[in-house]
């Protein structure tokens, strides 16, 4: 074998394997944390195994989600508080394999940066791990890319699959009706969405991620840096307690372009205003931003994460199911005849 003129390396081109190795080592426990009935390998093959059989299900659907963070990884990028946004991507992808019914089962993240900080992504990937505990969801796999001159130093980029199951003939939106309940759950705060518009509004304010926060204890980073609430535990167990028709995980799009997607053709929903109040971190970014309700309810979840569609002689049981997994449950509004989402009361 002979040997190149310039001896060129791959580390030398900036890709440092074995950082990469190292980080694999690293997380290893807590991925093993994440461990469920069904998983059937570890980190470190070429592919995660996943046995539906031995996880229960008879018959079962799958169902996958995909999603990221979004720009808020910005702020996390500039303020160097990353713990978070683990817990943000695994949070965008379960609340989605919910809303059709499905409990998720395993999760695969991709981490991508130019250049690979070990302490960095390790906290990352760490936040995933808990992300999916906390879900009942195993972390199986994933891939980190090192791609020098992709990225600028210090920056990176997240993406997250999931995959669940039901078993066939249980898949919601399903018998939703006129008449039929909507139970809000509080947000913790924006959530995933809308932060090319909340960095916008910051900027013109005049604040830094490192000032106070207007609203709360802690700096403006710190405030508006707080993970997606995890939903899945409460789903499930409001499927568990009967007579539930839907969810709608209020993402980008507000309640006003998520409700409409688990109704059938002919009804819609009338939704009090007036029924929960608008968390202080929403005021700040109306007052800042100069927003009217209307850009607010379609752009933000202003405080109301998930709605669950319930038949009304279920909202007891279902609402003490949410409520035991530690929920703060609101009844926001019905399902009525006609279309599209309607606004009684006031936002602001």
């Amino acid at each position: 074998m002979t040997t190149g003129k310039n001896g060129m390396t791959y580390a030398e081109a900036g890709v440092d394997i074995d950082a990469g190795n190292a980080l694999v080592e690293r997380i290893k426990p807590a991925a093993a944390a994440t461990k469920r009935a069904g998983v059937a390998s570890g980190l470190g093959g070429f592919g995660g195994l996943f046995d539906l059989k031995a996880a229960g299900f008879v018959d079962p659907v799958l169902v996958a989600a995909t999603d990221g963070v979004g720009t808020k990884l910005r702020i996390a990028i500039d303020t160097g508080n990353v713990d978070g946004v683990g817990i943000d991507l695994v949070a965008m992808c379960v609340n989605d394999l919910v809303c059709q019914g499905a409990e998720p089962l395993f999760f695969l993240d991709y981490f991508a940066t130019g250049k690979l900080e070990l302490d960095q992504a390790a906290r990352i990937i760490e936040g995933i791990a808990k992300g999916c505990a906390a879900s009942g969801c195993a972390l199986i796999g994933g891939e980190t890319a090192e791609m020098p001159g992709m990225y600028p130093a210090g920056d990176f980029d997240l993406a997250g699959f999931s995959v669940g199951a039901m078993e066939r003939g249980t898949a919601l939106p399903a018998g939703v009706v006129a008449g039929d309940v909507l139970l809000g759950l509080a947000s913790d705060g924006v959530h995933s969405n809308g932060y090319s518009l909340v960095r916008r509004i910051v900027e013109a304010s005049g604040l830094g991620w490192g000032d106070a926060c207007p609203w709360a204890d802690g700096t403006l980073g710190e405030a508006l840096l707080t993970p997606t609430r995890l939903y899945v535990k409460a789903a499930l167990a409001a499927i568990k307690a009967g007579g539930l028709h839907g969810f709608a995980h209020i993402t980008g799009g507000g309640l006003t372009e998520n409700l409409p997607r688990v109704l059938p053709d002919g009804l819609g929903v009338e939704v009090d205003l007036d029924s929960w109040v608008l968390p202080p971190v929403f005021k700040w970014l109306a007052a800042q931003g100069g927003m009217d309700a209307a850009e607010m309810l379609k752009t933000f979840n202003a405080g109301i994460g998930m709605v669950v569609v319930v038949e009304a002689n279920a909202v007891a049981a279902v609402t003490a199911a949410l409520e035991a997994e530690g929920q703060d449950v609101t009844r926001i509004g019905t399902v009525t005849e006609g279309q599209g989402v309607s606004y009684s009361g006031s936002l602001l």
